[in-house]
């Protein structure tokens, strides 16, 4: 995975910010004096992600990345996944619970779930499904809703259908 950028620090912390030994997998932790301060008008994802660094200066933070991964004994890092449901695609993170929300808030579709699925053609696509409580409205009226909805334009559905569940 690499190193961390000159100045900054990363840690492998267990669930209780301790440090994790060679071979145990944690999730990796950023700080430095080249972190942000938080999410721009995200308090609650702010406090959740950032947060005080023990084993920095009185007052600093770090990030958690919600990246699972383990260190070898020569310092060698490795992926293991998320703590998390998010994907990426196409280089940006995404929430599909983010993406699921927006649909649900459809007035007609109720419950929504995104994924990402690759197509034919081999390229990842995000894609919303819904269920709706009767009969189901253009597909385009569901990504139009969306689109509208999403607050990043990243994390818009390509793609959504209605779907039927029993």
């Amino acid at each position: 995975m690499g190193a961390p950028v000159d100045g900054s620090r990363a840690y492998l912390l267990d669930a209780r910010l301790r440090p994790v030994p060679a071979g145990v997998v944690g999730e990796l932790y950023l700080a430095g004096p080249g972190l942000a301060r938080g999410y721009l008008h995200l308090p609650g994802a702010t406090a959740q992600r950032f947060v005080a660094d023990p084993y920095g200066p009185p007052g600093s933070r770090m990030y958690r990345t919600g990246d699972l991964v383990h260190r070898d004994d020569d310092g060698t890092t490795h992926f293991h996944g998320r703590d998390d449901d998010q994907v990426k695609l196409r280089g940006l993170r995404i929430e599909p619970a983010e993406v699921a929300a927006a649909l649900d808030s459809h007035p007609q579709g109720v419950p929504a779930a995104a994924t990402v699925h690759r197509g034919p053609e081999g390229r990842q696509r995000l894609i919303g499904y819904a269920v709706p409580p009767g009969a189901a409205p253009a597909p385009e009226a569901l990504l139009a809703h969306a689109a509208g909805s999403c607050r990043r334009t990243w994390s818009r559905p390509t793609s959504c259908c209605w779907t039927h569940c029993r």
